[in-house]
């Protein structure tokens, strides 16, 4: 909860800066409204236009938080936040209790170099159940976040494309959701869990500190983060298509594959474009990671040392109740 209420901002900025590298294809119009000619604006398909003060181009990520705030009001930089908070309960139970039941399961030794590969499996299953149960709801919330939309204008997109395209296109960015993910989870796991094992060595002791908890969540999830910007970029490009389908409109990209995507983004507008908002993304999982990471391990010591606590005081008690009897 304290990671999405704080990062969100981060979120909707890199997904902003993904969102504007998306060229436009014949047949599809921007329209754009200066105040002067709004009393002969066109009805589209026997609806009234609705316009979009289009803040312009950005440049990053500073100048992207300034337009979206003064184009926008401040509110615009936690859009999604309801979905957001919805997703954070079960992704953080499903992923988490994974982790940690098959990490046992593994019967993994975090001083056993042989045990590397470990927390990988483990993560990378873990993540896998998670995204693919909360996958619509990511959907939504990247919706939501790429332009200036109310949940009742999402609710009619939604309506529109299962009357196209079926209940399967709420998991649409299913893939590259998990081709950034799966892989960000296992590079994650891997490094934090030897980071960890290096910072406990050097301590002597069982558990890290807090600052070197946060320490190494954040050099974990940056290497992560950097390492699948690509895919985030597919996955964002995917989403944001929600409600383009009209038959005059090509939209080549929303119709392509993940690697096709990729190799049409690379040829098309240069490896650039499969980094766009790699730094709010970094800025974003750096930290978000930290917090997340640090909480877990605090509450996870917190409960070991009160369930030992537990343990003493019940054979205590079973003993004093047979003396007095």
């Amino acid at each position: 909860m304290l990671t999405s209420l704080t990062m969100t901002p981060l979120d909707v900025v890199k997904i902003r800066l993904q969102s504007q590298r998306q060229p436009m294809h014949i047949g599809q119009q921007f329209l754009y409204s200066n105040g002067l000619m709004d009393h002969v604006c066109t009805c589209v398909n026997g609806r009234s236009q609705e316009w979009f003060q289009k803040p312009g181009k950005f440049s990053g990520t500073l100048d992207a938080v300034m337009k979206i705030t003064r184009n926008e009001g401040i509110r615009s930089l936690w859009s999604g936040m309801s979905p957001t908070l919805v997703m954070a309960v079960p992704t953080t139970v499903i992923y988490f209790t994974c982790y940690e039941q098959l990490k046992g399961y593994l019967v993994y030794s975090e001083f056993n170099h042989n045990d590397w590969w470990k927390p990988i499996v483990a993560g990378v299953i873990g993540r896998l159940l998670a995204v693919s149960v909360i996958s619509p709801l990511e959907l939504v919330r990247t919706k939501i976040q790429s332009a200036k939309l109310n949940y009742f204008m999402i609710g009619n997109l939604l309506r529109e494309e299962v009357r196209h395209r079926g209940i399967l296109s709420m998991w649409r960015g299913l893939a590259p959701t998990l081709l950034r993910d799966v892989p960000f989870s296992g590079i994650y796991w891997f490094g934090y869990e030897r980071i960890k094992a290096h910072m406990i060595l050097q301590n002597h002791s069982a558990d890290l500190q807090v600052h070197q908890t946060i320490m190494a969540g954040a050099m974990a999830g940056s290497t992560a983060a950097i390492l699948t910007v690509p895919f985030d970029v597919v996955k964002t490009h995917k989403q944001i298509s929600l409600g383009l389908h009209e038959p005059n409109c090509p939209h080549v990209l929303t119709r392509l594959s993940t690697w096709s995507l990729i190799k049409h983004l690379y040829h098309n507008q240069g490896i650039k474009s499969l980094f766009a908002g790699m730094v709010p993304r970094v800025a974003k999982v750096a930290p978000a990671c930290a917090i997340m990471i640090t909480s877990f391990e605090y509450c996870k010591q917190y409960f070991r040392k009160i369930n030992k606590l537990a343990d003493e005081i019940t054979p205590s008690k079973m003993n004093e109740k047979k003396n007095v009897r």
